[in-house]
């Protein structure tokens, strides 16, 4: 396959994974017991933090919309770059690998701190990056007048 494909298949599953995570992680409902005790506990004990008043729950908020807004930065990269992939392919893959090895290190917080879903989703995207990485030209030919 095509290493602009490759990157273009990562971009929409990096698109994918943004809207996910918000409509299920940072908006998605509180299931009744523990976890809505949990969340009135954070909602509740407000303290100040570097001036204003703060709660867990801000925080908790806070990062949920900080991840998706860089997950959907990143899908918009990944497609950007596979344009100048197909003739700088050599120069972009270090970009490509730098990002694949995150995809896998946030697969391993995921499957450890989150749910195998959202793991999985990651690991799709490292091997799409990777097949990127390894599809793209090595050199770029010269042009002939």
């Amino acid at each position: 396959m095509k290493a602009t494909i490759w990157l273009r298949i990562a971009a929409v599953l990096t698109l994918v994974h943004a809207a996910l995570h918000t409509l299920g992680g940072v908006y998605g409902p509180t299931p009744p017991g523990p976890a809505s005790v949990a969340r009135a506990a954070m909602e509740a004990n407000r303290f100040p933090f570097l001036g204003p008043m703060r709660s867990f729950w801000d925080f908790h908020m806070g990062m949920g919309l900080a991840v998706t807004i860089f997950l959907t930065v990143e899908a918009v990269v990944f497609w950007l770059l596979a344009s100048p992939l197909k003739r700088e392919g050599a120069a972009l893959r270090p970009v490509l690998a730098m990002f694949a090895l995150g995809y896998m290190a946030f697969a391993a917080v995921s499957m450890v701190y989150f749910f195998p879903f959202a793991a999985a989703m990651e690991v799709g995207i490292a091997i799409c990056l990777v097949g990127a990485m390894t599809s793209a030209r090595t050199a770029t030919s010269p042009l002939r007048a």
